[in-house]
């Protein structure tokens, strides 16, 4: 599958895709219902609105999709069902129209672009973002693109559509937020205690800032060799996360950091302690009870039976 660096264009009619958590819940779900423990994928449309190269997608729903897995070329979407649902969600909100449609890839494929090609009929510039619903790395688990014309030099070769890939982020509004956060409150394993789940937390989030600073130290080196040109927006945010780290050179904040992790130890120090008492003085209780359980039954008279 052919596919342009976003860079190579200089004129993009979509610029980003912002993609709500409802989407990724909705398309997961779908996953789950249909392809889980398979090899298959799903499909389905998204909605949303586009604006000045910003394509915001809101909702989706899935769409009855098949392809067979040898040839890749023959492959079926049900329309009618695509236009009823498409026709009921207009009922709902006006607002949201056909913006592209969604793969849980978790790759392009061959057929994706006579797939795309299809969704051209309700919108101009249609995009394809495949959520990997099986991440196997940290990070954002959607890829978006869109597809252009390549023209060939040579006039004799016919031109052909290309896939050009377009940046991709996770973002919500206030609503959706606090939902998605009960949501996930919900969504826990019984098996796991608090603790555990917490830490795993912590741990997760260490991990993903560990790779958003080894990708930004990545970055500033390609530009520094002249590998990638100067970009003065990304610096003005990477300044602005500077500006906003503490600084550790001043004797006061060390101090307030020192205090503040002595006491934190104290408490945990205390906890441990007083969870080690009880558990010592429920074994001395067992065993007393244990003891005159022994003494009540060796009171007991020996009734003989003939």
């Amino acid at each position: 599958m052919d596919v342009i660096k976003s860079q190579q264009i200089l004129s993009r009619p979509i610029e980003k895709v912002v993609v709500h958590p409802l989407v990724l819940l909705s398309v997961v779900d779908h996953y789950n219902r249909v392809a889980r423990d398979t090899r298959k994928r799903v499909v389905g449309v998204l909605l949303g609105t586009s604006f000045k190269g910003a394509v915001d997608v809101t909702s989706s729903y899935a769409v009855p999709f098949e392809e067979d897995e040898r040839d890749h070329s023959i492959w079926f979407l049900d329309h009618n069902y695509h236009e009823s649902m498409f026709s009921m969600s207009r009922r709902i909100n006006a607002k949201e129209h056909v913006v592209g449609w969604y793969s849980t890839g978790p790759k392009l494929k061959e057929n994706d672009l006579s797939v795309h090609g299809l969704f051209s009929d309700y919108v101009p510039t249609p995009v394809l973002v495949i959520i990997d619903v099986q991440p196997k790395e940290l990070g954002i688990p959607t890829k978006a693109y869109y597809a252009v014309e390549e023209v060939k030099e040579n006039a004799t070769q016919k031109s052909k559509k290309v896939f050009v890939h377009v940046p991709s982020e996770i973002a919500a509004h206030e609503v959706e937020e606090i939902g998605v956060e009960h949501l996930l409150r919900d969504v826990k394993d019984t098996s796991i205690s608090t603790l555990a789940t917490e830490v795993t937390g912590k741990l997760a989030s260490l991990k993903g800032l560990d790779a958003r600073l080894k990708e930004i130290r990545s970055y500033l080196d390609l530009v520094i060799e002249g590998k990638l040109p100067l970009n003065h927006e990304i610096l003005c945010h990477l300044q602005d996360v500077f500006n906003l780290l503490p600084n550790l050179n001043v004797t006061e904040l060390v101090k307030a950091f020192a205090v503040k992790t002595n006491d934190m130890m104290l408490v945990i120090y205390l906890s441990s302690l007083i969870r080690s008492v009880i558990a010592l003085h429920n074994l001395i209780n067992n065993k007393m009870l244990n003891k005159e359980h022994e003494k009540t039954e060796d009171s007991k008279p020996i009734v003989a039976t003939a």
